[in-house]
């Protein structure tokens, strides 16, 4: 059972706090590891934290000697309650620049409540003020955490890193989501517009539409998952791509495919034709935003694509 926090004596508070400051020092030291690659200028400044948190350490096992001899007893954070249960570092993987410094002001935050909390609790004129001193610090580091890209990181590196941000964003998310959405909008018009034109029935069209698209989902989020690692590429983990990619790829076909739950097939057909016009707009503007393809150009690769499903799809329903 997790002891509460007004129970523990001026031994176990700093039996507590140098287990805390290790803790710290070693996620600084993991987030200054994983960001190395592509924020060197952000990982160093995480390094600079680190040893911060080993400073705060070593002051506090000095005084622990001092006071309490050399056995430093083993409390940690999850065996006293108050304190956020954190998520291990390796399961946030990847780690983002901007979830790094969300992680790294909520850990500092309750670190300075723990030392302002506990420098009431004890008596030992020594000890309150080492940690009020070290609640002072924390909120230094708050700053830090919070004000990371404006005051600590110069702006061209910034900009830097954004760039780099964004490059990691489009090929982790936009481009597996993007090749799916593409796959999902063209390669399912010919089943669904031959069904519709073979049937004449709208509940049929909505059946073949739905069968395509859920497979068609299922086929490339494998295909993409299964492509590579990401270890060399650089384009993170593989189910994270292959999930985005099956959904996207879904999402494409039931755009318009739902307008076949119309009964009437006519009206049916029209508003699908709507929405696929719709969909090869949106295709071409996010290749315009993220993939750097001039709209015009996106516009007509896409549309002339589509155009010809669709197309292939009414003839050979028709015939």
């Amino acid at each position: 059972m997790a002891k509460q926090f007004k129970d523990l004596n001026e031994q176990e508070i700093l039996a507590l706090a140098i287990s805390s400051e290790e803790e710290d020092g070693r996620v600084y030291g993991d987030f200054a590891e994983a960001l190395q690659k592509d924020y060197p200028a952000t990982a160093e400044i995480f390094r600079g934290m680190q040893a911060e948190e080993a400073d705060h350490r070593r002051k506090l096992i000095e005084l622990y000697q001092s006071r309490f001899g050399e056995h430093i007893m083993l409390i940690r954070r999850q065996d006293v309650r108050g304190f956020v249960a954190r998520r291990p570092i390796w399961l946030l993987r990847p780690l983002g620049i901007n979830k790094v410094r969300r992680f790294a002001e909520s850990m500092e935050v309750e670190t300075r409540r723990f030392y302002e909390r506990a420098s009431e609790r004890v008596t030992d004129a020594s000890t309150r003020r080492l940690l009020g001193d070290l609640a002072e610090a924390e909120g230094k580091h708050i700053e830090t955490a919070d004000s990371l890209e404006k005051k600590y990181v110069p702006a061209d590196v910034q900009k830097g890193e954004d760039e780099a941000e964004h490059r990691l964003f489009v090929m982790q998310v936009i481009q597996p989501g993007l090749a799916g959405l593409m796959d999902g909008s063209v390669s399912t018009l010919a089943p669904l517009f031959a069904a519709a034109f073979a049937t004449h029935n709208s509940g049929e069209a909505f059946k073949v539409g739905l069968a395509a698209s859920i497979g068609a989902g299922i086929s490339m989020g494998f295909a993409e998952g299964l492509s590579d690692d990401g270890s060399m590429t650089g384009r993170g983990k593989p189910m994270l791509r292959g999930i985005v990619c099956g959904l996207m790829t879904t999402a494409g076909g039931i755009g318009h495919t739902l307008p076949y739950l119309i009964p009437g097939f006519r009206t049916a057909t029209a508003v699908a034709a709507v929405v696929v016009a719709i969909e090869l707009t949106v295709i071409s503007f996010i290749r315009n935003r993220y993939m750097d393809t001039r709209f015009l150009s996106a516009a007509f690769q896409v549309i002339v694509g589509g155009v010809l499903v669709f197309l292939t799809g009414i003839l050979i329903g028709g015939s």
